[in-house]
């Protein structure tokens, strides 16, 4: 299948919009050429439906780890500190990790700044949530990202029980005029 180039010029050149609409373009070709097999998508779970618990961020109980909880003896568990540090620093601005539980698998809900989130393109927010995800995956924990104003913007949702553990990323967008829709 040929794809027409949208520059003529070597891609390192191209604007970061014409680069942003060609990844876009790219992985939605994809996904229309490749569908996931129906027995994959159905065995990755729903997302958790529990509220996102803000009070935790200044009033943190003893199971929960937030980005100002630091353990003096051994790594704690999940460890988002160095993404926050080395890229994510003004647009993670603090998450809550709550450990698995009877009624639900490990979490990480990670809180953004809205402001920054806002000016990302799509491809952008996409690949924070994947990072984010893949880095809490690896400690067996789910992510859903909010706002200060505790709205959903994404999540990364694994299936654990699988090898390797198969995982989906859902976003919220806003269209210009508000109306929210999922991805």
């Amino acid at each position: 299948m040929h794809i027409p180039k949208l520059c003529d010029r070597p891609w390192h050149w191209c604007s970061d919009r014409q680069i942003s609409f060609s990844l876009l373009l790219t992985i939605t070709l994809s996904a229309l050429l490749v569908p996931p097999s129906l027995a994959q998508t159905s065995s990755i779970p729903s997302p958790s439906s529990a509220p996102l618990e803000l009070d935790l961020l200044t009033k943190p109980k003893d199971y929960v780890i937030t980005a100002n909880t630091i353990n003096p003896v051994q790594l704690t568990v999940p460890s988002l500190w160095w993404a926050q540090q080395n890229s994510e620093k003004k647009l993670l601005d603090n998450w809550i990790a709550y450990p698995a539980s009877n009624k639900e698998p490990a979490r990480v809900d990670l809180i953004v700044n809205q402001q920054i989130w806002s000016l990302l393109e799509y491809v952008e927010r996409y690949d924070f949530v994947n990072r984010l995800g893949s880095a809490a995956r690896n400690f067996g924990y789910n992510v859903r990202v909010f706002n200060y104003q505790k709205e959903p913007l994404a999540t990364y949702t694994c299936n654990f029980s699988t090898s390797p553990a198969l995982c989906s990323i859902q976003t919220n967008l806003k269209n210009k005029i508000g109306l929210q829709r999922s991805l």
